[in-house]
C-alpha cells in the first residue's frame, strides 16, 4: 500500500493560451479540454464523447486544430493554445459567426466552437472549397441540431465572399 490516498501525481506546466502565459499544476491525466474548463474557466470548448470523435472540445494547438479530450494537459507545456474564446477575441472568426447567424447555421451551439474552428482551419487551407469538401472537411465535428446544410451554407458564403464572389 502506498501512501497519499487519493493525491494523483502533478505536473508544473507552462503555455501560452489565447495570447496570455499561464503557468500552472495540473494532474498528469488531466485532459487539455478539462483543463481549460476547470483550470482557467474557458468554457467555449466542450466536452462530449472524450473519445476525439464528436469535436466539441476542438482547439488549436501550435495553430493546428486538435481534440482537447485526446490530449493531456501535460503535453502543451512550452506551447500555444487557442481556444474558441481566443479567436473570437481577436476578431478571425468574425465572418463565419456572422454567416453562421445569418444562414441559421446553429441551435443549441454545443458543437458550434468546434465547428468554427474547424471552418476557419478549412478556409485556411482551402480557400474555396466545393460543398463536398467542406462536408468531407466536418465529418470530424457531429452536430445533432442542425442537419449540417446550414452550417455549410454558411462556410460555402464566407468562402465566396473572401474569393469575391467565384466559385469551384
Amino acid at each position: 500500500m502506498h501512501g497519499g490516498g487519493d493525491m494523483e501525481a502533478e505536473v508544473e506546466i507552462s503555455a501560452i493560451v489565447n495570447g496570455s502565459s499561464v503557468r500552472a499544476r495540473v494532474p498528469v491525466r488531466q485532459s487539455l479540454v478539462d483543463f481549460l474548463r476547470e483550470g482557467l474557466e474557458l468554457t467555449g470548448s466542450h466536452v462530449g464523447c472524450e473519445h476525439g470523435v464528436c469535436g466539441a472540445c476542438t482547439v488549436r494547438l501550435e495553430g493546428e486544430i486538435v481534440r482537447g479530450c485526446l490530449i493531456l494537459a501535460a503535453q502543451i507545456d512550452g506551447q500555444s493554445v487557442e481556444t474558441i474564446e481566443g479567436a473570437s477575441e481577436s476578431g478571425e472568426l468574425a465572418e463565419l459567426q456572422t454567416a453562421f447567424h445569418e444562414r441559421n447555421a446553429l441551435q443549441c451551439g454545443y458543437c458550434t466552437p468546434g465547428v468554427l474552428l474547424t471552418a476557419a482551419a478549412l478556409l485556411r487551407d482551402n480557400p474555396a472549397p466545393t460543398r463536398g469538401e467542406i462536408r468531407a472537411y466536418l465529418s470530424g465535428n457531429y452536430c445533432r441540431c442542425t442537419g449540417y446544410h446550414a452550417i455549410v451554407d454558411a462556410i460555402e458564403t464566407v468562402a465566396k465572399a473572401r474569393s469575391g464572389g467565384a466559385s469551384r
